[in-house]
């Protein structure tokens, strides 16, 4: 299959944190070596197998800038965040089926948000690399190379969630060199601080 500059350039940056300010510059530089290899005569597919495998190229832009792991008390302030904006969406419901139904509706809307949480954590995860309370506080969550994470690692860090055992797994990040969950340390993900994130992607 015949790959694009285009293609090639996209798919070094999809292996990247949408927030990373340089994304465009990156782009940039990469259109103009390209650009650069085809005018002196070389066919594209030379050009961009010089450029290399586009996930490696990625780490190795994302080599230059430092991955700060962030402070245990960053970190639950964050989870506080999602915690009672799950709360703040579920809690109407609540209140009607409790009205209506009793106690039992307060159960099952209980379990139902903890699973809810559960899946927003992990497609916020995935698709943003943050969570709502991880944007606030200024966290992203990342692979330990600062890529970005894949639908199986955002899997595998929530786990603890759905099998009652997040606070051992928290406890982890305490004494941890780079503060990471037993979760993160097995999905090779870690939450950083991301002062070299904007909002801008």
């Amino acid at each position: 299959m015949t790959i694009t500059a285009d293609d090639y350039i996209n798919r070094v940056l999809a292996a990247m944190p949408r927030e990373m300010p340089t994304r465009s510059q990156i782009a940039l530089e990469l259109r103009g070596h390209i650009t650069e290899g085809v005018a002196h005569g070389a066919p594209l597919d030379e050009v961009l197998r010089r450029l290399g495998d586009p996930v490696t190229l990625a780490e190795s832009y994302l080599a230059a800038e430092p991955l700060v792991p962030v402070p245990f008390g960053t970190r639950v302030a964050a989870k506080l965040i999602d915690v009672l904006m799950v709360i703040v969406a579920v809690s109407p419901i609540v209140l009607l089926g409790w009205r209506a139904l009793g106690l039992v509706v307060v159960g099952v809307a209980a379990i139902a948000a903890s699973f809810l949480f559960g899946f927003y954590t992990i497609a916020s995860e995935y698709i943003a690399g943050h969570t709502v309370g991880k944007r606030v506080m200024g966290l992203l969550v990342v692979r330990e190379s600062g890529r970005r994470i894949g639908l199986g690692q955002a899997i595998v860090r929530q786990l603890p969630m759905f099998s009652q055992v997040y606070l051992i797994d928290a406890f982890f990040a305490l004494f941890t060199e780079r503060h990471q969950r037993a979760f993160e340390l097995l999905s090779k993900t870690r939450v950083v601080a991301a002062p070299r994130y904007t909002t801008a992607a």
